[in-house]
């Protein structure tokens, strides 16, 4: 599927005229999955989902989101010539108070790659993907076929958003006070994340056992993100993260690559931004996916909203458990997956998991 979708698209505030749907997943909520909704009633009379109502899902067609890295100038600019999607970065600009789209075509790079933009702007971006597929000859058949998704670390708050969890603002709301306070965190304490490639988990763990051995409290190291076999990233302080890179050839690593972000992402370097996430989540209005939405946590998807808020919360102290999920996919019976969104790292993982695997790249 190309990225150069230039069709006229229908109206965003269409999506929405159904106040109890989201509008990206008004349009793909089968009769089978809303027959599914289970409601039980407490003592005290309050409401609650069935937690576990996804725990049988399956997986055909599945829309996997970027997480941060994904970000290229020139983002965005497909988006321009579908209103659907240009009203997203509208929205987006009221809410954060500055020109997204701008940034994400003609940047500057390094304004891009900060954590406080380039959250906002993968999460816009990836949803204006969405609005070029609609448009696209078979576009809205492939949505409406889509009966699972998830997203890498923050592309699942997009995940969610497209599930019709929250609303593309309320979404976008989070975005921007996550993607703040993980900045925060990192300049409260000085720490890196590398990827370590060519080992597997177990080793991953060997290497950084050893380095702990070596430094203080403040510099330990922990695997942030499962990626994929042979690719697994590490955060900790900054120390710790150069002793590590400096060990890495020792345990027959092929290669380590320093990642260019704020600090160690999904540790307890983060812990200072849960407490704002907490806050912020609680003052969301948060619904049951219309579709499984996958957990970065524990790899399982999550129906009640009191259970997604304290999951959202956990995230950004707790490793990514990406290879489980997209191993989970598979066995689940994915026939194919689409990377909406900026880059191909999405697909790269997935080939790498299973080389047969087939995926579609739908940029914006």
């Amino acid at each position: 599927m190309s990225s150069s979708l230039t069709l006229p698209s229908i109206s965003f505030n269409k999506l929405h005229s159904s106040p109890s749907l989201n509008g990206f997943s008004r349009n793909f909520c089968s009769s089978n999955q809303r027959s599914r909704v289970s409601i039980s009633v407490s003592a005290g009379s309050q409401a609650s989902v069935n937690d576990a109502l996804f725990s049988d899902y399956k997986a055909s067609n599945a829309f996997l989101f970027p997480g941060q890295g994904a970000q290229a100038l020139g983002m965005g600019k497909e988006a321009q010539n579908v209103p659907a999607a240009a009203i997203l970065y509208k929205k987006a600009n009221d809410i954060l108070g500055f020109d997204l789209l701008d940034i994400c075509i003609n940047g500057p790079k390094e304004k891009l790659d900060s954590t406080v933009i380039s959250q906002p702007a993968i999460y816009v971006t990836s949803l204006a993907a969405v609005e070029l597929l609609r448009v696209h000859e078979g576009g809205q058949q492939i949505i409406d076929s889509v009966d699972v998704t998830c997203g890498l670390s923050l592309g699942e708050y997009t995940a969610l958003a497209f599930a019709g969890a929250f609303s593309f603002e309320d979404g976008l709301k989070l975005v921007k006070l996550r993607g703040e306070a993980m900045q925060d965190a990192s300049d409260a304490a000085k720490s890196s994340m590398v990827s370590v490639i060519g080992l597997d988990s177990e080793k991953v763990q060997q290497l950084c056992d050893a380095v702990n051995q070596e430094v203080p409290e403040a510099e330990k190291v922990q695997i942030a993100n499962y990626l994929c076999p042979g690719n697994y990233a590490v955060s900790g302080g900054t120390k710790g993260v150069e002793v590590l890179e400096s060990k890495a050839k020792s345990f027959k690593a092929r290669m380590t690559v320093r990642l260019a972000v704020a600090g160690a992402f999904h540790t307890s370097f983060m812990e200072p931004a849960v407490s704002r996430l907490e806050a912020a989540l609680a003052a969301t209005e948060i619904r049951t996916p219309k579709i499984p939405v996958i957990s970065n946590v524990d790899a399982q998807p999550h129906a009640d909203p009191d259970t997604i808020k304290k999951i959202l919360a956990r995230q950004v102290t707790s490793p990514v458990q990406w290879e489980t999920t997209v191993n989970t996919l598979l066995t689940k019976g994915m026939k194919k997956g689409y990377e909406l969104g900026p880059g191909k790292v999405i697909a790269g993982i997935l080939k790498r998991v299973d080389k047969a695997a087939v995926i579609e790249n739908i940029g914006a």
